[in-house]
């Protein structure tokens, strides 16, 4: 088996673990016990446990990126920073752990606001901040800051997101949704020309 594909296959289970019970069921051992090597066979791979978070997180992120700039298509700009505001919801339902670690948990190595945003090194809030920018040069949001419209957007967001993971709404997935996408509408309408 090749170097790539081992650490594929290591890559894999650590998320699979991370996905079910959250960053702390990943451990060395657990890890190896799911690809059938020894926990030191992942040092060939990984340095430490907290690459192999690093690493789960950052894929996480070009995935949610991924998923973004796939629907930055169409002519309606404004459908498509709402369809953005959607997926974000979704992924944070469909994977709580990584969702959590990747934006909820104090990280050494996370980008702080705003100068490693306005240096592009978000790979996830390039994409919002690219869609406000053209939203403003069509004339649909009003003129601002892109990048501080699109962490005002993104603090919306997981702020409702937050709260519901946390039991402050009463509504199920469904209501939760339709109170969600009202929330954007209102926000929208305050950043419309």
């Amino acid at each position: 088996m090749t170097p790539s594909a081992t650490a594929d296959r290591i890559l894999r289970a650590a998320r699979a673990l991370f996905e079910q019970d959250g960053p702390a069921a990943v451990s060395m051992r657990r890890v190896a016990d799911a690809v059938g090597i020894t926990p030191m066979a992942i040092y060939r791979h990984f340095p430490n446990r907290e690459a192999l978070l690093k690493r789960i997180s950052d894929d996480g992120f070009q995935e949610i990126a991924h998923r973004w700039s796939a629907r930055d298509e169409g002519d309606d700009v404004l459908a498509r920073l709402l369809a953005i505001q959607r997926i974000y919801l979704d992924y944070a339902l469909a994977h709580p752990h990584l969702f959590d670690h990747a934006f909820s948990v104090r990280r050494e190595d996370a980008r702080k606001f705003p100068e490693d945003f306005r240096a592009r090194r978000s790979p996830t809030l390039n994409v919002v901040a690219d869609v406000v920018v053209e939203a403003q040069r069509a004339g649909l949001l009003r003129d601002g800051d892109a990048w501080d419209i699109a962490m005002t957007l993104w603090a919306h967001t997981h702020g409702l997101i937050a709260l519901y993971r946390a039991g402050r709404f009463s509504y199920d997935e469904r209501g939760f949704r339709a109170f969600y996408d009202a929330s954007l509408g209102r926000l929208f309408d305050g950043l419309k020309t």
